[in-house]
């Protein structure tokens, strides 16, 4: 038996002797440990042992709790600024233990070049790969190629860019609901590059 308030040990007691003792200090007798043997009793009061396990439980349970998947979208031949705020979101994502799925598109005649896409896809990865890990490899899928990250242990995470450039939202600028501006949920520009790159392709070739 044990005191579950100063955590003395009694050593093995008649369960008589030890219900005894619980109710002389108007605290409960409570089994800690059945598979135990003998088994393992604590002198306690039972509603707030009760109440501790529970919230124990809740905290658990929220450190076990994957995060939100995010999105972002590459397009080939991005600019080097741009690549690095999109780069600065991907370890945001993955510094508040949410998966990345990341996106890259290929534009009109860019797709005669897909090993540009997939060098990209393997920066992404080699700048990521101190905050995540692949969960799905860089894959060819119609006109983009796909990849996800899944955060590494919050103790291995080592941010290798700012987390402050020009053209970051920060943390602070966040509102509140479903839509994180970090992400790529709808990009007008993208529908309109997609639409002068689409006509680019039907054009005559220049000499």
């Amino acid at each position: 038996m044990v005191d579950g308030v100063t955590n003395q040990q009694y050593g093995v007691l008649p369960t008589q002797q030890a219900l005894r003792m619980a109710k002389e200090r108007g605290l409960d007798l409570v089994e800690v440990a059945s598979n135990a043997e003998p088994p393992v009793c604590k002198i306690v009061d039972y509603g707030k042992y009760k109440y501790i396990q529970e919230k124990h439980k809740k905290e658990a349970h929220k450190h076990q709790k994957g995060g939100k998947l995010k999105e972002l979208k590459f397009r080939i031949g991005i600019d080097p600024h741009d690549y690095l705020i999109k780069i600065v979101h991907a370890e945001d994502f993955l510094a508040e233990g949410n998966k990345v799925r990341i996106q890259l598109q290929f534009r009109g005649r860019q797709m005669a070049h897909q090993e540009l896409g997939h060098q990209l896809a393997a920066k992404i990865k080699a700048d990521l790969i101190t905050m995540g890990h692949a969960d799905q490899e860089p894959k060819m899928a119609g006109r983009n190629i796909n990849m996800q990250m899944s955060p590494l242990p919050e103790r291995q995470r080592q941010r290798k860019f700012k987390a402050h450039l020009k053209g970051v939202t920060d943390q602070k600028d966040m509102h509140q609901g479903d839509h994180d501006p970090r992400e790529d949920k709808h990009d007008e520009h993208d529908d309109h590059e997609d639409h002068d790159d689409h006509h680019d392709s039907e054009s005559p070739a220049q000499s």
